[in-house]
């Protein structure tokens, strides 16, 4: 699926156009600042610092890499602007548990949007793939490690 493209909210594209800012134009040339002043302080073989720096610079590196990828190979999509009588990416969802009767909401993501204690599950989730294509009043069922799960969605929107 590394070839394949994959949505993303327009919320998930800002926040990670943010870090990638932030890593750009404050971390990156902080790093670089600290491996100057660590050759500066001459034999760079045993300096712990310039070392560090080093390390320090190579994840900074990686993670600007990684976001620019993400960002090139994404789908942005903004969910207020879905029309659909179904479950689809972006939708946010009432379910109940139709053993305890608990309802739960949730917000069908982007895999690096993904926040399950705010509400926000991955589209590759196996809660979210189940959901996928559902009406209000339609059961489906989770399997999981701990057993299957039957739910029901309440209802849904796209804000």
């Amino acid at each position: 699926m590394a070839d394949s493209v994959l949505p993303m909210t327009v919320r998930g594209k800002q926040l990670l156009e943010a870090e990638l800012k932030k890593l750009m134009f404050e971390e990156r040339p902080t790093v670089i600042k600290a491996i100057e002043e660590a050759r500066a302080q001459g034999d760079i073989s045993e300096n712990a610092e310039y070392e560090s720096a080093k390390e320090r610079q190579g994840m900074i590196e990686g993670r600007i890499g990684e976001i620019q990828g993400k960002l090139a190979g994404a789908e942005f999509i903004d969910p207020a602007q879905i029309k659909s009588d179904r479950i689809v990416f972006g939708a946010t969802v009432v379910i109940m548990d139709q053993e305890t009767e608990e309802e739960s909401t949730y917000q069908i993501v982007g895999v690096d949007e993904s926040d399950v204690k705010n509400g926000m599950i991955s589209i590759l989730s196996p809660i979210a793939r189940a959901m996928i294509g559902k009406k209000a009043g339609d059961a489906f069922t989770v399997q999981s490690p701990k057993g299957d799960k039957d739910y029901e969605v309440v209802s849904f929107k796209f804000v």
